[in-house]
């Protein structure tokens, strides 16, 4: 069994696309629509998350700062998966503790190198 993921994102065919691409890296995978789903399913031994930045119930930065005010995944890498590209919100998603920004499209191959820089 492998590492287990969190990706979090309001489409189910992201998640879906997401989630195809880290099991066949041998990852375990967990999914939640938004972040209040979220922060419901964060659990020890997360070895990174995926998140959002736009989705109902709680944005992707917001869920950010409730994983980096809990003990249990304090420390767990982020990264923001979005379509926003502008400083201002990058900066935002840095302040609120993300690990690394990858904007939307990507290719399987830059989700896996940004995974890459975070869990090493």
């Amino acid at each position: 069994m492998g590492a287990t993921v969190l990706i979090v994102d309001d489409s189910q065919s992201m998640r879906q696309m997401i989630g195809f691409t880290l099991k066949e890296n041998g990852y375990e995978i967990l999914t939640a629509a938004n972040g209040k789903e979220g922060c419901e399913k964060l659990q020890e031994g997360l070895k990174f998350i995926i998140t959002d930045l736009y989705m109902p119930e709680m944005d992707g930065i917001e869920f950010i700062r409730q994983i980096r005010a809990s003990a249990t995944n304090k420390f767990t890498p982020v990264i923001m998966l979005t379509t926003e590209s502008e400083k201002e919100k990058q900066d935002s998603g840095r302040q609120a503790g993300a690990s690394a920004w990858l904007i939307k499209p990507f290719t399987p191959e830059k989700l896996m190198e940004t995974v890459k820089k975070v869990v090493s």
